[in-house]
């Protein structure tokens, strides 16, 4: 299980039961195992792991086993894949100029946009009026 209390699912395998319907099953799991690095914005460091859980069910037929078929063995196995890799995710503010810059950004698509609209107005209507005072409207 994971030490942050985060907004994504980090604990996929909690609450998890399974009843085989099967008298003979065999139950995979594969668990990933990533190491985290956490950096709060009060410069608070929690040192965690996320982790994936897949899953396989098989019913077993002991006759097969018997005959010397492979079929597997009844029973639960857990394999661990821990990454050699760390995740780290640090908590920032983005400043005051980063907000302006994306403000400035916002209004100069919206005057650009505006220019093109404006523009192609404007040469639709003088092609228009050209086309009047030549007669070749119906």
């Amino acid at each position: 299980s994971s030490g942050i209390n985060a907004e994504w699912p980090l604990r996929p395998g909690d609450n998890h039961t399974f009843v085989a319907a099967e008298l003979n099953a065999m139950r995979q799991y594969y668990v990933q195992i990533v190491p985290m690095r956490y950096q709060k914005i009060n410069e608070e460091i929690v040192l965690s792991n996320q982790y994936s859980v897949t899953h396989h069910h098989k019913a077993i037929d002991l006759n097969k086993a018997a005959r010397g078929e492979q079929s597997g063995l009844p029973g639960m196995f857990v394999t661990y894949d821990i990454s050699p890799l760390m995740v780290e995710v640090i908590e920032h503010r983005r400043s005051f100029t980063h907000f302006l810059t994306g403000v400035c950004a916002i209004v100069g698509g919206v005057f650009t946009v505006a220019g093109i609209i404006d523009s192609f107005v404007y040469n639709s209507y003088r092609a228009f009026q050209k086309k009047l005072e030549l007669g070749k409207v119906n």
